[in-house]
């Protein structure tokens, strides 16, 4: 397995073009992300990233997470690795200093999220649950609870996990039988959990479990259930770790990937029942796991950018220095790179466009959450919120771990045989990026999620808002012209088509909204694949249009404007014309998959 260094020449240009983050940095309490703050927390980062955690990824895999009576024990280094990070102070970057936290963007804190989880996905898994449970518990604790939990959580030296899955209810969360009966002031807990991502493990002292349970009288269903606080070890009168909980780690999931992740099986109350404090009112429990889970979805979908980008970067390096056949069109000389072979820089070159466009979608929507919460205007919040944030948030998830899966995929092809062969590592990230399409809700789930809570609900005002941005955005660069050999109308063009196709699905989704709600859910999926292509488009249309305006100015890396600019173009041109096919599986391919009884799928 390669090195790996973290792009952060490109991440600090999307931060600031595609992201804004100059202008976030003027929200009250975001002074501090000043551009010198910026690329000092990036630089460091890397580091950390580069020189501790990536080196135990391969290794990690290999050895895997184990359980030994009942004492889970994290693959050799990750534990030390995740005291130094916490003894940095990375856990605690995006949160609230009232509580310990640093005071910044969000957006710079997923940043990061990308480098932890590009240098090791299993060690990240942890952090990434834990900045689930801080969020969860800003909005719906009490004060009493954010007094006991927050600090803690945010400073990493207790780590919070999501319990909602059990044997029979999966996406299906209103099947849920974890029981919680009323006990004093506190509720004991009964039931089984799994796939619980550190659920137990080595790296702290104390688990703050977030557990969805049902109270006895509680309607069926989702709107019967209610979030509880289910410590591992319940807490001294002065705040300390005390007995342990009546709770234990029954096993781990033996899985696909991410090995060095131990993926829990949960028992809760096997004796006089585990100790669960209420999170607000009963059955309110769904609608505040909701905070969690979409903090999660953002942030899976940030896993989706960071394993594709692993992947290009050691497909990119392996091509470089495998020698294999003379370079296409040439009569005679000596074998040359493969990097000069036609097919292979196709694939790179997709690689490469989809990792920049999917980083960009992404740091644009997360954006989006720093405007929802720190705009000094409230109208404008409630706008960041409502078309970007809630609009974008099932894309990011959904259409960024598509393409981690993909250029996996092709980062194997890339490497040829070798990439089917384990000690090279391309094939781990294949493996690991595999859960992220399935995992914080499948992604199929996030389509209907799009279409039907976040678009048709909202009688598509919310994806006509985008395509209007979108549709101005083209037609600025037309009006632009084609000033010193700009790239500008030519991706107006490109861009205008795929707008114009987004524009097709969105209308005959909202006549189909009212009088064939199954023809809608089968064209959920290529309508969200439709939206995120035409969305990234638009994104790498700025790019190219913000590196064009650098080199005017003399302003950075002629070799990275350059690289910024001919990958737009290769999007424009290669990418985004996939458009046109979605529009018409989404307008007349619908059809064909409704009609088709069961028996037929034999």
């Amino acid at each position: 397995m390669s090195d790996y260094r973290p792009p952060t020449e490109e991440m600090r240009f999307v931060l600031d073009e595609i992201a804004g983050l100059p202008q976030i940095a003027s929200y009250p309490g975001f002074e501090e992300a000043t551009p010198d703050l910026v690329e000092a927390v990036l630089e460091e980062a890397s580091k950390l990233a580069s020189e501790v955690i990536a080196p135990l990824n391969h290794s990690g895999d290999r050895e895997g997470a184990k359980i030994e009576n009942g004492v889970v024990r994290t693959p050799a280094g990750f534990k030390e690795a995740y005291h130094q990070f916490v003894e940095a102070g990375w856990p605690a970057l995006p949160f609230d200093p009232a509580y310990g936290g640093q005071g910044l963007p969000s957006v710079l804190g997923f940043s990061l999220l990308e480098m932890w989880n590009a240098s090791n996905m299993s060690f990240a898994l942890c952090p990434l649950l834990t900045q689930g449970a801080v969020d969860l518990l800003q909005h719906h604790g009490s004060e009493e609870q954010k007094a006991l939990y927050l600090e803690k959580l945010i400073t990493g030296e207790w780590t919070g996990t999501m319990n909602l899955t059990e044997p029979q209810a999966g996406s299906d969360v209103g099947a849920v039988r974890t029981k919680a009966e009323r006990d004093g002031t506190q509720y004991r807990i009964r039931g089984q959990k799994i796939y619980i991502t550190y659920g137990e493990h080595d790296f702290a002292d104390n688990i703050i479990h977030m557990v969805l349970a049902r109270t006895p009288d509680a309607p069926a269903g989702t709107k019967g259930i209610s979030l509880f606080i289910v410590p591992k070890y319940l807490l001294n009168p002065d705040g300390t770790p005390g007995p342990r909980n009546d709770l234990r780690c029954v096993s781990l999931e033996r899985k696909l990937g991410i090995h060095g992740s131990p993926t829990c099986v949960m028992a809760y109350g096997d004796n006089e029942g585990a100790v669960g404090y209420l999170v607000g009112e009963e059955c309110e429990g769904m609608a505040q796991m909701f905070t969690m889970m979409n903090n999660a979805r953002l942030a899976v979908g940030m896993q989706g950018v960071a394993i594709a980008d692993r992947a290009y970067r050691q497909a990119l390096d392996y091509a470089r220095q495998r020698t294999q056949g003379r370079p296409y069109g040439s009569s005679a000389g000596e074998a040359g790179p493969i990097i000069r072979h036609p097919d292979v820089q196709r694939n790179l070159m997709t690689m490469k466009a989809y990792c920049e466009a999917a980083r960009a979608l992404a740091y644009h929507t997360v954006a989006g959450v720093d405007t929802a919460s720190r705009h000094p205007d409230a109208i404008e919040q409630e706008r960041a919120q409502l078309y970007l944030v809630e609009l974008l948030t099932p894309v990011v998830k959904a259409w960024c771990t598509d393409l981690g899966v993909e250029v996996a995929s092709l980062g194997l092809q890339v490497h040829g045989g070798m990439g089917f062969i384990e000690e090279t590592g391309a094939a781990q990230h294949y493996r690991d990026a595999r859960i992220n399409p399935i995992y914080e809700g499948t992604n199929g789930i996030q389509a209907l999620d799009l279409v039907g809570r976040k678009i048709i609900r909202h009688d598509g005002a919310t994806a006509r808002a985008l395509m209007a941005r979108m549709e101005e955005f083209a037609q600025g660069l037309n009006d632009a012209g084609t000033k010193n050999g700009s790239c500008g109308p030519e991706l107006a063009t490109q861009l205008s088509a795929g707008i114009a196709d987004l524009r097709r699905a969105t209308d005959w989704l909202m006549a189909q909204a009212s009088r064939d709600r199954v023809a809608v859910a089968a064209a959920a999926t290529p309508y969200l694949k439709l939206m995120g292509t035409v969305t990234a488009g638009w994104l790498m249309a700025k790019s190219a249009m913000a590196a064009e305006r650098r080199l005017a100015d003399g302003n950075g890396s002629t070799l990275f404007l350059e690289s910024k600019r001919a990958t737009a173009r290769f999007y424009g041109a290669n990418i985004l014309p996939q458009s046109g096919g979605l529009a018409e599986s989404i307008v007349a391919g619908a059809r064909t998959l409704t009609e088709i009884e069961p028996e037929l799928l034999n």
